[in-house]
């Protein structure tokens, strides 16, 4: 069987050139993908794609932008995930995220929460693939840079394997750069979006069989993977693999990332190194003022990233503890970085405020 590289071996140098062909990514996920979270995962790996969480196109056009789409330019490359079903809207949010300079704009098809239901986007639009279609030619036309859809491999009883290569073939006609597709179909009644993330049985083959028939579409799986080991054995498949929850419940496994999977040159950074300079990210959020409309995030929201760096090592609980003590009293952050060399005592950095 041919791998993915010699499947694309004779395919245009579009996808190239729009930079969509990227191994790893860490997917979208709401109330963890802020700007905090991904400061820390860009600190551990350079390369891999982040996402923010989703944000609806009336949130966008009607709403404070600075706050829903302010980034940090080292966050790059950075995809910014949308929600929503029409057309020009998403459009017209395509460009202002262009304009602000996000590396990628991505369509939620996945989704199965009551509130996307009741917009009608998300997994629902999948029993729409013309919709979706459309979408993703309003958007193309309107950005250079690459447009993707995140679905799932089928919704209620439209689950067959022909009902996703259906769904797939219409939208790769308008121009969709890269599939993302959570290998577990969703339940849009009677089950919670947390069960959707775990009762449904991960259907890994039909992804496989998809990426064969669509040899010149970039391919990526997401459900499920919880190492690099993982990512590796999918890769001989498919184009890329996207890491779900485990990437906050671990971000220590990307850490690797960058020498393993993009060829980078770089040693693999320390933890002592990451949380020196996340804490030089917290210190500047703690200095900032407090607006008229919203203040500056609380120590909680600005150390929880940490919680789970030393996860599955000697130390782990201690770390969490003193965290939690950081939240409650945000001074000393200076104990914070000794106790790391601690609990890691590889050379690091000096951080000094």
């Amino acid at each position: 069987m041919p791998t993915r590289e010699q499947q694309h071996a004779n395919r245009s140098s579009r996808e190239l050139i729009r930079g969509v062909i990227r191994p790893l990514s860490v997917a979208p996920m709401m109330d963890r993908t802020d700007r905090h979270f991904r400061r820390l995962l860009r600190l551990i790996s350079r390369h891999t794609l982040l996402y923010t969480e989703m944000i609806t196109c009336p949130a966008i056009l009607n709403g404070d932008r600075d706050h829903l789409l302010g980034y940090d330019a080292n966050a790059d490359p950075l995809a910014l995930q949308l929600g929503g079903d029409d057309p020009e809207a998403l459009a017209r949010c395509a460009v202002i995220a262009v304009e602000r300079g996000y590396d990628e704009i991505n369509l939620n098809v996945g989704c199965p929460s009551d509130r996307v239901q009741s917009g009608n986007f998300g997994a629902c639009l999948m029993r729409e693939p013309e919709r979706v279609a459309a979408c993703v030619l309003a958007m193309r036309a309107s950005v250079t840079v690459p447009v993707t859809v995140k679905h799932r491999i089928g919704v209620d009883e439209l689950d067959r394997y022909e009902d996703m290569a259906r769904f797939v073939a219409i939208v790769a006609a308008a121009g969709c750069d890269r599939f993302t597709i959570h290998a577990r179909k969703a339940w849009l009644n009677g089950v919670s979006p947390k069960h959707n993330r775990t009762v449904p049985p991960l259907r890994y083959p039909e992804v496989h069989q998809l990426a064969r028939a669509f040899p010149q579409l970039v391919i990526e799986i997401n459900g499920g993977f919880r190492t690099l080991a993982q990512v590796h054995e999918q890769l001989e498949q498919v184009d890329a693999v996207m890491i779900g929850r485990a990437a906050w419940d671990d971000p220590w496994m990307f850490a690797a990332a960058d020498r393993a999977l993009f060829g980078g040159a770089d040693p693999d950074p320390t933890r002592p190194e990451v949380v020196a300079a996340y804490l030089e990210h917290v210190q500047d959020w703690l200095a900032v003022p407090r607006g008229p409309k919203r203040g500056r995030p609380s120590p909680t929201i600005l150390l929880r990233p940490l919680m789970n760096l030393f996860a599955g090592r000697p130390g782990a609980r201690r770390w969490k503890q003193a965290l939690n003590g950081k939240c409650q009293a945000p001074v000393g952050l200076e104990e914070l970085h000794a106790l790391a060399l601690e609990l890691d005592p590889n050379q690091a950095l000096n951080w000094k405020r």
